[in-house]
């Protein structure tokens, strides 16, 4: 799969606050890229806590369930795009399907 943008998720863990999130963002990256997510159900089989939502919009727990990271995947181009990332309590603030923060 081909991540929009990296940058956007090195722009959070490079936040003092959020400087945890570095390693377990780092490795949702490289397990991405190397996937190959044709429906929903491929993203669950890998991540079986991801949460699919509508809009072809994805929730992953991202360190230990501290972060959530919203996505919009296009199954067929193999493009992931980042709309989100934030805490839980930021992310309680949000619409999952609307979000386009980056």
């Amino acid at each position: 799969m081909r991540v929009i943008a990296k940058s956007t998720i090195r722009k959070f863990w490079e936040q003092p606050a959020y400087g945890d999130s570095k390693g377990s963002l780092e490795s949702w990256y490289e397990e991405t890229i190397k996937a190959n997510w044709l429906s929903p159900r491929d993203v669950k089989n890998q991540y079986g806590n991801a949460s699919i939502c509508g809009n072809n919009r994805v929730v992953f727990n991202i360190g230990g369930n501290k972060y959530r990271l919203v996505v919009e995947i296009q199954y067929q181009a193999g493009i992931v795009w980042v709309k989100f990332i934030g805490t839980h309590a930021q992310y309680d603030k949000i619409s999952v399907e609307n979000v386009n923060e980056y």
